[in-house]
């Protein structure tokens, strides 16, 4: 155990950084990315239309360093050839909801063994206007902390980005808010982005206490003592992964990526949880996040993790609709077998239909 804490530092700085500006890498990087494996996109998007700020919103246009800015809303998506669809509309709904677009910075994390540059063509022929970075993940190492789930989509590596990216992005990047790829917004993201944390939070997102909480681990775990107690003093409550404003200074400086191993290689040894990357989160975060209104998080609308049936919505306003589990909008509507609210995802669907000719 402490000779992987040792290999840490040397992990982290083998991420590195593709700009949307940048038109250089370093020999290293330039290697790397000739060994990996090539991401094979089949799809064309169409361009999606240009948004601008409304009059109120600040300038960051001068900005000395613009992914640094503080009046931005700092966007943290994960990046890959399976959800690229997903991550397209995701996008186009961000902007097309936002009072300020032009203010709005997106962060994409992509696997090391991805083609970022594809990947980043991808996102420009279609946004050429968009401020992002593109991010690569060395996964090798929390691959080995990774433990078999109920569903294989939900081992995959860059599904456990999201316990990294305080050490992936920029230090000078003090917020952001994480979104999965399988979700579109109907309301303006700054006002998610301007979720109060409070003095001590580092995190916030949409509690579910209804939930059976019970559930997301397994009977070793309430049967021994010394863990059942992780939850003694607090109100924990289920919480979905896929929408969060992270407060990333104070997860620097709590560590609370080492905190979130720690419960992953305990899961090594003794099963402890079946559900993939949520429950390291609820394990260090239940009870203990910032409230957001459940209207930010209309989830499970993949369906369940077995069957991915049709669901409903949640009762109340609806600001995100996210298509959590097994369902996917995109891939029901391609097979003609769509759930209703799929139809509410298909307006921001930015793909090509088959033998279209560019005018």
């Amino acid at each position: 155990m402490k000779s992987e804490r040792q290999l840490l530092p040397l992990f982290f700085l083998s991420f590195f950084i593709i700009s949307s500006t940048a038109t250089t890498t370093t020999a290293a990087a330039a290697v790397r990315i000739r060994n990996a494996a090539v991401t094979k996109i089949p799809q064309l998007f169409r361009e999606a239309p240009e948004f601008y700020n409304s009059p109120e919103c600040p300038s960051i246009e001068n900005t000395q360093n613009l992914i640094c800015s503080i009046e931005a809303v700092h966007v943290a998506m994960t990046l890959d050839s399976a959800y690229i669809r997903g991550s397209m509309a995701a996008i186009l709904s961000i902007l097309q909801h936002s009072s300020c677009p032009q203010n709005t910075i997106f962060h994409f994390v992509a696997s090391a063994s991805a083609n970022a540059s594809l990947l980043r063509a991808t996102i420009l022929a279609s946004f050429p206007y968009l401020k992002f970075q593109v991010y690569q993940f060395d996964d090798s190492y929390v691959a080995g902390l990774i433990s078999t789930s109920i569903r294989s989509a939900l081992d995959c590596p860059l599904n456990y980005a999201r316990s990294y990216l305080a050490n992936i992005l920029p230090t000078c990047v003090k917020k952001v808010v994480y979104l999965d790829s399988d979700l579109v917004l109907v309301d303006d993201i700054a006002k998610l982005a301007a979720t109060p944390l409070g003095e001590n939070k580092i995190l916030a997102a949409p509690e579910y206490c209804n939930a059976n909480f019970t559930s997301y681990f397994t009977p070793t775990f309430w049967s021994n003592p010394s863990l059942s107690l992780t939850f003694a003093d607090r109100k924990a409550c289920y919480f979905n992964t896929g929408v969060m404003v992270i407060d990333l200074d104070r997860w620097r400086n709590g560590d609370y990526t080492n905190k979130i191993e720690e419960w992953m290689e305990l899961q090594k040894r003794m099963r402890i949880y079946e559900l993939g990357s949520l429950p390291p989160f609820l394990l260090v975060f239940a009870g203990n996040i910032a409230p957001v209104d459940h209207r930010w998080n209309q989830h499970g609308l993949g369906g369940d993790n077995f069957r991915g049936l049709c669901r409903d919505l949640h009762p109340g306003p609806v600001s995100l609709l996210h298509w959590s589990g097994k369902g996917k909008p995109w891939a029901r509507l391609d097979a003609n077998r769509p759930c209703p609210l799929d139809a509410l995802w298909a307006p921001y669907d930015l793909l090509k239909p088959p033998f279209s000719f560019d005018s």
